[in-house]
């Protein structure tokens, strides 16, 4: 979903009363009828029509006809059509929230200079024309957003997430009767701003958090290259170094990035140092998987390494490592017993726990479990 701010402007305050409420109704419909848009916009009912009209021209919401035919749980409610949230509404909401802080945290739209598997990134700018990042969390491919089939007693989506369709053990939505790509949207930008907040107070070479609304994130530019676009370094044996520190360094503070590759670290431009980015997949050293994830991020550093840049590394931090500093013993921390740049592991009781910290702040274990559930369910259905 390419942004198209072109519009922001002009969109009335009706119209954004009317995108409201169909955003609010659609945390309990899959489809939003008509006379519950008018309900909670508690505008005039032509004035809603017409409101309605225009958005949907402009692609911010999706007229849905034959809504009881669609979705039995509508019959009897008296009416027809109803109408879809879309991105791009969603995108003018978020848009519009950040716009009126004071000051504006997002004041100009750039282009997009970025798209991933679950979101696209933008350059913006403040009113004093500073240049940030804007990142929009997706979670349906545009191309096939809104479509449903039937199919028994499960409606599934065709798209980058078929929530409906995802049966796990627990309610993952709890007492959310319907599933929403919005809901997920929001929570994967909800948890990405907590963690790289609470890394970036504590130190970490992580992107400066700026701002967070429903599935967007504002953070500071990085001047700088991602390591995948990198053919060669000066000293490839100490980048390799500085990157295991900040591993074995999140672990230390309780963290996996969980996505630690050459795709989510940057290179500063001045002086070449290492930036960490991308963070809704982090996870708590206390997570079940917790070793198969801290594996996967050293071996994809050391898979790159090898491939890129030649480099054969003689060690590197192993979970066992880990468990050491959960005990408080920080001694042979390196496997093989050569130190190869990386640092002493510090000691248990000078321990800051980020993954606590972040789950007093409100986002705990509950809300990431939930977007663990998704993704472990994606695996069996894409």
């Amino acid at each position: 979903m390419k942004l198209d701010a072109t519009d922001l402007r002009y969109i009335s305050a009706d119209e954004f009363r009317v995108l409201t409420a169909v955003e609010m109704g659609s945390k309990n419909h899959e489809v939003v009828p008509s006379q519950l848009v008018a309900e909670l916009a508690q505008i005039r009912g032509g004035n809603v029509k017409k409101a309605l009209g225009d958005l949907a021209k402009r692609n911010l919401v999706a007229r849905v006809q034959n809504v009881k035919l669609l979705i039995p749980k509508f019959i009897g409610c008296g009416t027809d059509d109803g109408f879809r949230l879309t991105y791009g509404g969603l995108d003018y909401l978020a848009l519009r929230t950040f716009s009126r802080r004071k000051p504006p945290s997002v004041h100009s739209v750039g282009t997009r200079i970025g798209v991933g598997k679950e979101s696209d990134i933008y350059v913006v700018a403040d009113e004093r024309g500073e240049k940030r990042v804007l990142k929009m969390h997706r979670s349906v491919d545009e191309r096939t957003e809104g479509i449903w089939i039937e199919s028994h007693d499960v409606c599934n989506r065709l798209g980058r997430i078929s929530f409906r369709a995802i049966k796990s053990k627990r309610d993952y939505l709890g007492k959310r009767k319907s599933a929403s790509w919005m809901y997920m949207s929001r929570l994967s930008a909800q948890k990405e701003f907590a963690f790289m907040k609470a890394l970036y107070q504590h130190g970490f070479p992580v992107p400066v958090p700026i701002d967070q609304a429903r599935h967007c994130v504002v953070m500071s530019l990085v001047d700088g290259y991602p390591l995948r676009s990198v053919e060669a370094v000066d000293d490839p044996a100490d980048l390799y170094s500085k990157l295991m520190e900040l591993i074995v360094r999140l672990a230390h503070a309780g963290l996996i990035h969980g996505d630690f590759n050459e795709f989510n670290v940057m290179l500063l431009r001045k002086t070449g140092e290492p930036v960490v980015i991308d963070f809704p997949q982090m996870v708590s050293t206390r997570h079940e998987n917790a070793e198969y994830f801290f594996s996967r991020d050293v071996n994809c550093i050391r898979r790159f390494f090898r491939r890129r840049f030649r480099y054969e590394a003689t060690s590197w931090p192993t979970w066992k490592n880990v468990l050491e500093i959960e005990t408080g013993n920080a001694e042979n921390a390196v496997q093989g017993g050569v130190n190869d740049g990386l640092t002493d592991l510090p000691v248990a009781q000078n321990r800051v726990r980020i993954d606590l910290e972040v789950e007093a702040s409100g986002f705990g274990r509950a809300l990431q479990r939930e977007l663990e559930d998704v993704s472990v369910q994606l695996e069996q259905y894409f």
